[in-house]
Formats: structure tokens, C-alpha cells, sequence
């Protein structure tokens, strides 16, 4: 299931994923990493966190953050545990942070994939984003996906 996020319950758990699942896959100083992680909490604060487990009261197994601004969903982060990979929860997280953002107007969806995260980079294919271009100071994709074609 699909629900939003409740920081008490939920925040321990999204850090862990946010180390073991992105954090290697990051392209950043160890320095700027531990910065980052310091401000992962006001992060999540100014946006919305939606979050997979299995019951309401289960703890979570993925979860995504997004942002709008303006007419724009921008995917922040997103992160399914390895052993729940494979299982739809992404695409599930995904499709339910799309339709939110219609909801409220948006017209297009971005992200940024690191360079390197070929699963994520199909991932996103598969849910019909397109490359944009390659960011060399952050190392990473840019990918977008047009909201108008739900």
C-alpha cells in the first residue's frame, strides 16, 4: 500500500535507504555527502513523501519525495529496499507522485539520475521519461517526462 509519510515512524527507515540505496551511488565528497544527510530531514519537510509498506501500521520498504514548482513535479529521491525490488512498489511510489502533481497542475516531471545508476536510468525509460541532457558538475541525467499524455 501506499500512504504518506509519518515522520516518527517512517524517517529512521528512509535514511537507511537513503545510505545504503543512494548515497553509494552518489558522485559527491564524503564531505558533501555528510552535509546533505544533515539536511535530509528539512528536505523532506518541503515536499511530500509518499511511502510503500504493507499495512498502514507495517514499516515502509520504499519511499519517494517530490516537489512542485509550478507546473513542474520534480522527483527528488526515491528508494525501494533490495529485497522488494522488482515488485512493482517503484512503480506503484511513481505513478501515485505523477498523479498528485496533475492534480495540482503540473505539466511535466523531472529527475536526476546519478551517473552509473543504469537501473534507475531504465527504470525511468520503462516509466516513460526521456534523457534530457548529461549535467557534468553533478555527474548525473536529466530526465523529464510530459504529463499531459495521462
Amino acid at each position: 500500500m501506499i500512504r504518506n509519510r509519518r515522520p516518527k515512524q517512517d524517517d529512521t527507515a528512509i535514511m537507511e535507504l537513503i545510505k545504503t540505496q543512494l548515497v553509494p551511488l552518489s558522485h559527491m565528497s564524503k564531505q558533501d555527502i555528510d552535509q546533505v544527510i544533515v539536511e535530509i530531514p528539512l528536505r523532506l519537510s518541503r515536499g511530500i513523501t509518499l511511502v510503500s509498506s504493507s499495512t498502514y501500521e507495517s514499516n515502509l520498504f520504499g519511499f519517494v519525495h517530490f516537489m512542485m514548482h509550478g507546473n513542474l513535479l520534480y522527483i527528488d529521491m526515491m528508494a525501494v529496499s533490495p529485497k522488494q525490488q522488482r515488485k512493482q512498489h517503484g512503480k506503484e511510489l511513481l505513478l501515485k507522485a505523477e498523479h498528485f502533481g496533475i492534480s495540482r497542475g503540473c505539466k511535466k516531471s523531472k529527475v536526476m539520475v546519478d551517473e552509473g545508476n543504469n537501473k534507475a536510468v531504465q527504470f525511468y525509460q520503462k516509466s516513460g521519461y526521456k534523457m534530457i541532457r548529461y549535467i557534468d558538475i553533478g555527474r548525473c541525467y536529466e530526465m523529464e517526462k510530459n504529463l499531459d499524455d495521462y
